[in-house]
Protein backbone atom coordinates (compact mmCIF):
# COMPACT_ATOMS: atom_id res chain seq x y z
CA UNK A 1 0.00 0.00 0.00
CA UNK A 2 1.84 3.45 -1.13
CA UNK A 3 2.33 5.83 1.43
CA UNK A 4 1.18 8.44 -0.54
CA UNK A 5 -2.30 7.32 -1.35
CA UNK A 6 -5.02 9.46 -0.05
CA UNK A 7 -6.96 6.94 1.20
CA UNK A 8 -5.50 4.58 2.30
CA UNK A 9 -2.07 5.92 4.26
CA UNK A 10 -2.51 9.79 4.36
CA UNK A 11 -5.41 10.33 7.12
CA UNK A 12 -4.43 13.96 8.01
CA UNK A 13 -4.83 15.10 4.17
CA UNK A 14 -7.86 13.09 3.75
CA UNK A 15 -9.38 14.79 7.11
CA UNK A 16 -8.94 17.91 5.63
CA UNK A 17 -10.68 17.23 2.69
CA UNK A 18 -13.60 15.16 3.55
CA UNK A 19 -15.60 13.76 6.07
CA UNK A 20 -16.27 10.05 6.51
CA UNK A 21 -20.35 9.33 6.46
CA UNK A 22 -20.12 5.38 5.94
CA UNK A 23 -19.03 2.19 5.08
CA UNK A 24 -21.07 0.46 1.99
CA UNK A 25 -21.03 -3.08 0.85
CA UNK A 26 -16.77 -2.66 -0.78
CA UNK A 27 -16.36 1.34 -0.67
CA UNK A 28 -16.27 4.03 1.73
CA UNK A 29 -18.34 7.26 1.15
CA UNK A 30 -17.20 10.89 2.40
CA UNK A 31 -18.50 13.58 2.02
CA UNK A 32 -16.04 16.51 0.18
CA UNK A 33 -15.93 19.12 2.60
CA UNK A 34 -16.02 21.84 -0.50
CA UNK A 35 -19.39 22.30 -0.79
CA UNK A 36 -19.54 24.87 -3.78
CA UNK A 37 -22.23 21.82 -4.61
CA UNK A 38 -24.32 20.83 -1.77
CA UNK A 39 -23.89 17.14 -1.36
CA UNK A 40 -20.96 16.51 -3.30
CA UNK A 41 -19.54 13.36 -1.98
CA UNK A 42 -16.73 10.70 -2.87
CA UNK A 43 -16.92 6.95 -3.29
CA UNK A 44 -13.90 5.49 -2.74
CA UNK A 45 -12.69 1.48 -2.90
CA UNK A 46 -11.81 -0.07 -0.07
CA UNK A 47 -8.82 -1.50 -0.82
CA UNK A 48 -6.06 -0.05 -3.20
CA UNK A 49 -6.46 -0.65 -6.77
CA UNK A 50 -5.30 2.18 -9.29
CA UNK A 51 -8.32 2.70 -11.69
CA UNK A 52 -11.50 1.92 -11.90
CA UNK A 53 -11.33 -0.58 -14.40
CA UNK A 54 -8.78 -2.78 -12.29
CA UNK A 55 -11.30 -3.45 -9.42
CA UNK A 56 -12.17 -6.83 -9.15
CA UNK A 57 -15.15 -8.37 -11.56
CA UNK A 58 -16.39 -10.09 -8.50
CA UNK A 59 -16.59 -5.78 -6.79
CA UNK A 60 -17.13 -4.32 -9.97
CA UNK A 61 -21.31 -4.55 -9.63
CA UNK A 62 -21.15 -4.19 -5.91
CA UNK A 63 -18.72 -0.91 -6.68
CA UNK A 64 -20.96 0.51 -8.71
CA UNK A 65 -24.09 -0.20 -6.83
CA UNK A 66 -22.52 1.51 -3.74
CA UNK A 67 -22.09 4.51 -6.11
CA UNK A 68 -25.61 4.83 -7.09
CA UNK A 69 -26.72 4.29 -3.52
CA UNK A 70 -24.85 7.57 -2.89
CA UNK A 71 -26.01 9.25 -6.43
CA UNK A 72 -29.75 8.23 -5.49
CA UNK A 73 -29.48 9.49 -1.53
CA UNK A 74 -28.09 13.16 -2.82
CA UNK A 75 -30.83 13.05 -5.61
CA UNK A 76 -33.05 12.28 -2.54
CA UNK A 77 -31.80 15.02 0.15
CA UNK A 78 -30.98 17.70 -2.30
CA UNK A 79 -32.71 17.73 -5.30
CA UNK A 80 -30.35 18.47 -7.80
CA UNK A 81 -30.81 18.54 -11.36
CA UNK A 82 -28.11 16.71 -12.38
CA UNK A 83 -25.30 14.84 -10.81
CA UNK A 84 -21.99 14.84 -12.61
CA UNK A 85 -19.95 11.86 -12.10
CA UNK A 86 -16.03 11.86 -11.89
CA UNK A 87 -12.95 9.44 -11.65
CA UNK A 88 -9.68 10.96 -12.57
CA UNK A 89 -6.99 9.89 -10.61
CA UNK A 90 -3.83 11.00 -12.52
CA UNK A 91 -2.29 11.40 -9.73
CA UNK A 92 -4.27 9.78 -6.71
CA UNK A 93 -4.02 6.02 -7.86
CA UNK A 94 -6.51 4.78 -5.88
CA UNK A 95 -10.29 3.96 -7.46
CA UNK A 96 -12.92 6.41 -6.22
CA UNK A 97 -15.90 8.42 -7.88
CA UNK A 98 -16.69 12.01 -7.21
CA UNK A 99 -20.15 12.71 -7.08
CA UNK A 100 -21.30 16.08 -7.70
CA UNK A 101 -24.84 17.32 -7.57
CA UNK A 102 -25.60 20.63 -9.89
CA UNK A 103 -28.23 22.82 -9.50
CA UNK A 104 -29.15 24.76 -12.85
CA UNK A 105 -28.24 28.33 -12.36
CA UNK A 106 -26.19 27.49 -9.57
CA UNK A 107 -21.90 26.99 -9.92
CA UNK A 108 -20.54 25.65 -12.88
CA UNK A 109 -24.09 24.12 -14.28
CA UNK A 110 -24.12 23.33 -17.70
CA UNK A 111 -20.18 22.72 -17.55
CA UNK A 112 -17.23 20.74 -15.91
CA UNK A 113 -16.79 21.05 -11.88
CA UNK A 114 -13.86 21.75 -10.69
CA UNK A 115 -11.78 19.42 -8.36
CA UNK A 116 -11.61 21.90 -5.45
CA UNK A 117 -12.37 24.77 -6.45
CA UNK A 118 -12.25 25.89 -2.35
CA UNK A 119 -14.69 28.55 -2.23
CA UNK A 120 -17.56 27.47 -0.31
CA UNK A 121 -16.76 25.23 2.80
CA UNK A 122 -19.62 24.96 6.11
CA UNK A 123 -19.89 25.00 9.87
CA UNK A 124 -19.54 21.75 11.76
CA UNK A 125 -22.98 21.38 12.42
CA UNK A 126 -23.87 22.04 8.85
CA UNK A 127 -21.77 19.29 7.98
CA UNK A 128 -23.59 17.37 10.36
CA UNK A 129 -26.90 18.16 9.05
CA UNK A 130 -25.87 17.01 5.79
CA UNK A 131 -24.50 13.73 6.81
CA UNK A 132 -27.31 12.97 8.51
CA UNK A 133 -29.74 13.64 5.59
CA UNK A 134 -27.31 11.39 3.31
CA UNK A 135 -27.26 8.30 5.81
CA UNK A 136 -31.30 8.64 6.26
CA UNK A 137 -31.49 8.42 2.76
CA UNK A 138 -28.81 5.76 1.85
CA UNK A 139 -31.08 3.34 4.56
Amino acid sequence: MPQNCLYCQNKEVLDSLMIKICDLSVSTVYLFKEQSHPGRCVVAYKDHIGQQHEVPEADWVKFMLDTRKVAMAIDAAFHPAKINYGAYSDTLKHAHWHIVPKYEGDFEFGGTFEMNPKKTYLSDAEYAEMIEKLRAAMQ
